[in-house]
């Protein structure tokens, strides 16, 4: 399935991958889950979130506080309350010192913990998506502080794309764990 266009085919997606997600995260083995992620000697793996994760923990609770970040944005702007999505002093060619800062954050959160918490913010953001129409959602112009982008892009990058950047780098893990036997 491409991108989500439709409310049905957002809340679809993102409901499948944060499956996925799940069932890769319970079946990781021991090794799996106690080797730190190495991607060092892969080039092809060049962005900042390949050095900055080092567990499943991480990649969990990187998914947390960009639900966090959403559900956060969406509910100000709703109640007349001008804010952008990403909180100063950070944009979009800062954000990666954000996502370290969220790392920084988590490193006492446990992998249970990250679980729950993520498990709690998916419900919150599938909610949430399920409260707007396919026009709220899919239509740019609805809400000026979505600004040229319509809100249901800002749900697909926050669940279902993210999930699956989740999956892709986790079964890079797994991949690299095997590889080492």
């Amino acid at each position: 399935m491409g991108r989500p266009a439709t409310k049905k085919d957002l809340l679809t997606a993102s409901a499948e991958a944060y499956e996925k997600l799940c069932s890769i995260i319970s079946n990781l083995s021991d090794k799996e889950l106690n080797t730190p992620f190495d991607f060092e000697g892969e080039p092809s793996k060049k962005e900042a979130h390949w050095k900055r994760d080092k567990n499943p923990k991480d990649v969990l609770i990187h998914l947390y506080e960009w639900h966090r970040l959403l559900l956060k944005w969406v509910e100000a702007n709703l109640n007349g309350e001008s804010r952008p999505f990403l909180p100063e002093p950070y944009n979009w060619k800062s954000y990666g010192k954000m996502n370290v800062g969220f790392w920084n954050k988590h490193q006492c959160t446990t992998l249970a913990g990250a679980t729950e918490l993520l498990e709690k913010s998916h419900s919150e953001v599938m909610k949430l998506a399920e409260g707007f129409t396919d026009e709220e959602l899919f239509s740019k112009g609805v809400y000026k502080w979505t600004g040229n982008s319509a809100l249901g892009s800002y749900f697909c990058s926050n669940m279902s794309s993210h999930y699956n950047w989740a999956i892709k780098k986790l079964n890079a893990h797994k991949k690299n764990c095997r590889n080492m036997q």
